[in-house]
C-alpha cells in the first residue's frame, strides 16, 4: 500500500518549465501550479554550481548543508530583493559560475589565476599590498531606518592566514565592524544585520586586517557579496555595474473541485522558512469564488506552525505547533467534523475535537486566498489527501525515512 493512496494533489519539486510546476498526481493539466516572476533569479543546481535561470522560470535549488549538496531539491519562492552592490561579481561567465576578488595584506604579490571551492568558481585578481589591504565594491546608497542585511561568501580553502588574524568589514563611511574567521560557517558565509540611523553614502568596503607586515603574503580570497534591505538573506542577485532587483514570486491555482475533498481530508506539506522573522505566510485550499470565507490552511503566524478552516468566514478547528521555522520539517493537517489535528515530524502536537469543515474547495495556493501572505521558503513535498487519515498513517507520512533524512533536515552536525 502506498502512502500516496487517497492522495488527490502530489506536488514534489521535479517537472517544471516556464511558468509552470508540474505536481505527480493528479497526471493530468488539473494538478499544475501557475508560476510567475518577472525577472531571472539563481538557483544552486544539483553540481553545487549558482546558475541563473530565465523570467517565469521556477527554481528548482539543491541546498548545500556543510558543503555538500543534496540529493533532492526544494521549489525556492522568495520576495522581492535587491542587490544595492553595483559591482558583485568581476565576470558572471555567462551567468553560471560566480567569480570574486582576493584580499590580503602584508607584503606580496597576488597573480590573476582560478581557484575551486566546492565546485564554485572564483578569481583572483592581481594585487600588490602592504600593510592592511580593502576591496571597495562601488558607491552605494544605505537608507537610514531600513535593516539591511550583508552576505559574503569566502574562499576558505584558499586563505593562509593564521586564525588569530580578522576580517574587516566597512559599512558606508567610518563604521567599522570586525569577525574573526570562526565567525564564518561551513559554507564560507559570513552575514550579519546593520539599521543606519540616517542616509549613507559610500563603498562597501572588505579587507583582512591583524598583524600587518609580519605576515607578509597572507590572503582570502571572497565572491558574490550581498546587500540586501531586509532582515535576512535571500539568495544571489549578480550585479555588473549597477544594482539588480529579483521580483518576487507566486505559485497558485492547481487543482479543481474534483481534486480535494471538503467534507475530510489532510493537507501535507514538507517545508523550510527562510527565516524565522514573524510575518505570517499560508498554504490555502479554498474556494476561488469564496477565496476568503470557505477554506484549509497551514501557516506561519510570528514563530508557530497554524492549522486551521475557514467555514463560512468562521475559524474552526484550530490547532498549533512551534517547529523550528527555518529547518526543513513534515506537517500534516487532519480536518473532518469535529476531529482537528496537526502533526509535526511524526509527533502529534495538537488537536481540536470542534468545528465545521468548508465547502467549495477548487484550488491550491501558496498564499492566504487571495494573494496576501504568501508564503516564501523551500518546499520539498506539498500534498494533499481525500480523506482524514489514521494516526498511525498521519505518523508514517510526517516521519523520517532514516536517520541521515532526519540529521540533515533538523540542520545537525554530523561528525
Amino acid at each position: 500500500m502506498s502512502k500516496y493512496d487517497n492522495a488527490g494533489l502530489v506536488m514534489i519539486p521535479s517537472g517544471y518549465k516556464a511558468s509552470k510546476v508540474y505536481s505527480v498526481i493528479p497526471n493530468t493539466t488539473d494538478g499544475d501550479f501557475d508560476f510567475s516572476r518577472g525577472s531571472t533569479a539563481t538557483r544552486v543546481n544539483k553540481d553545487g554550481l549558482i546558475e541563473v535561470v530565465a523570467s517565469n522560470v521556477p527554481r528548482l535549488d539543491y541546498p548545500l548543508i556543510d558543503g555538500v549538496v543534496q540529493d533532492c531539491p526544494s521549489l525556492l519562492l522568495e520576495p522581492q530583493r535587491t542587490n544595492y552592490i553595483p559591482y558583485s561579481t568581476l565576470d558572471f561567465n555567462g551567468g553560471v559560475k560566480p567569480n570574486g576578488w582576493l584580499i590580503g595584506f602584508g607584503t606580496g604579490s597576488y597573480s590573476y589565476e582560478q581557484l575551486t571551492y566546492k565546485g564554485q568558481k572564483a578569481v583572483k585578481q592581481t594585487q600588490i599590498t602592504t600593510g592592511r589591504s580593502y576591496l571597495e565594491t562601488g558607491t552605494i546608497t544605505i537608507l537610514a531606518n531600513t535593516e539591511h542585511t550583508l552576505k559574503i561568501q569566502f574562499i576558505l580553502d584558499e586563505c593562509v592566514a593564521d586564525p588569530t588574524d580578522y576580517i574587516v568589514v566597512i559599512l558606508g563611511f567610518g563604521i567599522d565592524v570586525s569577525y574573526q574567521f570562526s565567525d564564518i560557517d561551513e559554507n564560507g558565509i559570513l552575514e550579519f544585520q546593520y539599521n543606519p540611523l540616517s542616509d549613507n553614502i559610500g563603498n562597501i568596503r572588505i579587507g583582512l586586517g591583524g598583524n600587518g607586515n609580519e605576515d607578509g603574503g597572507k590572503s582570502l580570497a571572497w565572491a558574490i557579496p550581498q546587500l540586501e534591505a531586509g532582515s535576512y538573506p535571500t539568495s544571489y542577485i549578480p550585479t555588473s555595474g549597477s544594482t539588480v532587483t529579483r521580483v518576487a514570486e507566486t505559485c497558485n491555482g492547481a487543482g479543481t473541485s474534483d481534486t480535494f475533498n471538503d467534507s475530510e481530508g489532510v493537507l501535507m506539506f514538507e517545508m523550510s522558512a527562510l527565516a524565522d522573522d514573524s510575518t505570517t505566510r499560508v498554504i490555502t485550499i479554498n474556494d476561488s469564488s469564496n477565496q476568503l470565507t470557505e477554506r484549509v490552511q497551514l501557516f506561519i503566524l510570528g514563530s508557530s506552525m497554524y492549522g486551521r478552516v475557514t467555514d463560512g468566514g468562521v475559524t474552526q478547528g484550530e490547532v498549533i505547533g512551534t517547529p523550528t521555522l527555518i529547518n526543513n520539517n513534515k506537517i500534516a493537517f487532519k480536518y473532518k467534523l469535529n476531529d482537528f489535528a496537526l502533526w509535526i515530524n511524526g509527533i502529534e502536537i495538537d488537536t481540536s475535537n470542534l468545528g465545521t469543515t468548508p465547502s467549495g474547495l477548487n484550488t491550491i495556493r501558496f498564499d492566504a486566498g487571495s494573494g496576501g501572505s504568501p508564503f516564501y521558503g523551500n518546499t520539498k513535498q506539498l500534498i494533499t489527501f481525500n480523506k482524514a487519515l489514521t494516526d498511525a498513517e498521519l505518523e508514517d507520512l510526517t516521519s523520517w525515512d532514516s536517520f541521515l533524512e532526519m540529521a540533515t533536515s533538523q540542520l545537525y552536525t554530523i561528525n
